[in-house]
């Protein structure tokens, strides 16, 4: 199914931006990236998804198994005694509990604009995270940025830019891993982070929307 994820502003990094931009998807693959009328003309049968603000190649979490093996998230129904907010170093020996922590974390990452999540996890957790559809990053540890403290889910803590904080280029052939922000710019995304994304595409699949 070919499908034309539109927004005012395309930030395909490593090449210039395009206002009022669009990237054509074609199953999983990016068909083509360019100014939104030359797209549409292109596939005129395509659906179309309008986004706001910004879109971007989806982001990278280079501290992923930190995130899910080691700190807790939340269940809704546990905020009256645990609050909302991740707990690190939480203590806890039921492992459907904990499950279902990794589950929680995996979806918080995607309403990050989180595509790619550094590894490697132990059995159990790797599993939600093939379910969940994100995707693997071998060996992150050797290669992500340094920390000036503990990780967090929005991955422009540690990426800085947003050429530090993407798992790659928007490029024709490339998988269809794509993140829509509700900023302006490049600059106010950095700003504000990954808290605001409205949808996350991965393989030309909307796994996340902001309700």
């Amino acid at each position: 199914m070919l499908t034309i994820h539109a927004a005012p502003l395309v930030l395909p990094v490593g090449a210039a931006p395009v206002p009022e931009g669009a990237v054509l998807v074609d199953g999983g693959r990016i068909a083509a990236v360019g100014p939104y009328e030359d797209v549409v003309a292109q596939s005129p049968r395509a659906r179309v998804r309008q986004w706001p603000g910004v879109l971007t190649p989806g982001l990278r979490q280079w501290h992923g198994r930190w995130l899910l093996t080691r700190v807790y998230h939340p269940d809704p129904r546990e905020a009256d005694e645990l609050g909302t907010e991740p707990i690190t170093d939480f203590e806890c020996e039921d492992d459907a509990r904990w499950a279902g922590s990794v589950r929680r974390g995996l979806q918080r990452m995607l309403a990050h604009g989180t595509t790619h999540v550094g590894g490697g996890f132990p059995d159990g957790v790797r599993q939600s995270l093939v379910r969940a559809g994100l995707r693997e990053v071998a060996d992150a540890w050797r290669l992500a940025p340094p920390l000036t403290g503990a990780p967090g889910l929005d991955p422009f803590v540690e990426g800085g830019d947003l050429s530090g904080a993407v798992h790659g280029p928007l490029v024709v052939g490339g998988s269809a891993d794509l993140a829509a922000f509700d900023v302006p710019d490049e600059a106010a995304l950095v700003e504000r982070g990954g808290a605001t994304c409205v949808a996350t595409v991965l393989g030309g699949r909307l796994v996340y929307r902001r309700r």
